[in-house]
């Protein structure tokens, strides 16, 4: 099966999006759903264009066996599972769905760092577990006066920074430059930061560089009152690590919204009342979620159009 001048692209979705979006995205392209190599041998040639989102991305195989794809439209801001050499080599087009989920990802960074401080998780579980009247209701801690380092201060890094002004905590970041026009303290090292805050937040990318960058050294600067929120990517964080300081108390608690190797959770951090756990929700509101689908559709539409890319990457 191949493309004519007249008929629609041939898109192949990797990951499922919403009805609404897969209807438009069906309007516009003849849709493949990806279910297997197998599966995808007898349409791969006529394939134009890909959708995925950031934590799927594109296996190098599933590339490779697409010789005339021209664009990869990204359901999500993470281009860390693309190989986005091989695809400017090809000179394949990346587009994500930046700008559009800043906000919603700083909120989930800001409500993590809540739940995790005052207990409301874990004293959710108190009272329904009937302890409520039966045991001493745990205290938490205070947000109002602590020290916030944001790993990363990009577009979503500044969002946060701002919520926690709001709260009347005192923000710094960390980042590969100092960035100009931001008035918080910058700090040129990780240890530094997580040294001089009580709350650590990690806005960055997944990337090689940034791999594992919160290490044993990063932890124990960050210390026994200390609190880890990732709402970045698994990798970012040694996993190993950071369970064996929550287990061992050796920082105070922590907030997680991803994973090393989603969907699975180290099961020593199941049975933790100082630890939050999110499925990957950064970006999960009807509101974020159809504004990014129609993103990635418009993406596509002005690829197959010859017009720019509204968000490219690539």
């Amino acid at each position: 099966m191949t493309s004519t001048a007249t008929s629609k692209p041939d898109i192949l979705m990797i990951d499922p999006m919403p009805d609404d979006i897969t209807q438009r995205l069906a309007d516009h392209f003849t849709l493949h759903r990806y279910r297997g190599m197998d599966a995808l041998g007898p349409v791969a040639s006529s394939i134009r264009g890909v959708t995925t989102g950031g934590g799927a991305g594109l296996k190098p195989e599933i590339m490779a066996a697409l010789p005339h794809l021209e664009i990869i439209s990204v359901n999500g801001v993470g281009t860390d599972q693309i190989d986005l050499v091989e695809a400017k080599r090809r000179g394949i087009r990346v587009a994500t769905t930046q700008g559009v989920l800043d906000d919603d990802v700083a909120d989930m960074a800001i409500g993590l760092m809540i739940d995790v401080m005052r207990g409301i998780s874990a004293n959710d579980r108190f009272v329904r577990a009937g302890h409520w009247g039966k045991l001493p209701v745990p205290n938490s801690h205070a947000l109002t006066g602590k020290k916030v380092g944001i790993v990363g201060f990009g577009q979503i890094g500044s969002i946060i920074a701002e919520r926690a002004d709001a709260l009347r905590m005192t923000v710094a970041y960390y980042a590969r430059h100092r960035k100009d026009g931001v008035s918080y303290p910058y700090f040129d090292s990780i240890v530094a930061l997580a040294d001089h805050v009580d709350v650590l937040i990690l806005a960055v990318p997944g990337t090689p560089e940034t791999r594992n960058m919160v290490n044993r050294a990063v932890i124990d600067a960050l210390g026994p009152n200390g609190y880890l929120i990732n709402i970045a990517r698994g990798s970012v964080v040694d996993e190993p690590e950071l369970v064996a300081a929550l287990t061992e108390e050796r920082i105070a608690g922590a907030g997680l919204d991803v994973f090393v190797d989603e969907p699975h959770v180290p099961e020593a951090l199941l049975a933790l009342d100082n630890v939050v756990l999110q499925a990957h929700r950064g970006t999960s509101t009807v509101e974020v979620r159809t504004a990014m689908g129609h993103l990635v559709i418009d993406n596509l539409l002005a690829q197959f159009a010859g017009k720019p890319l509204l968000t490219p990457v690539i």
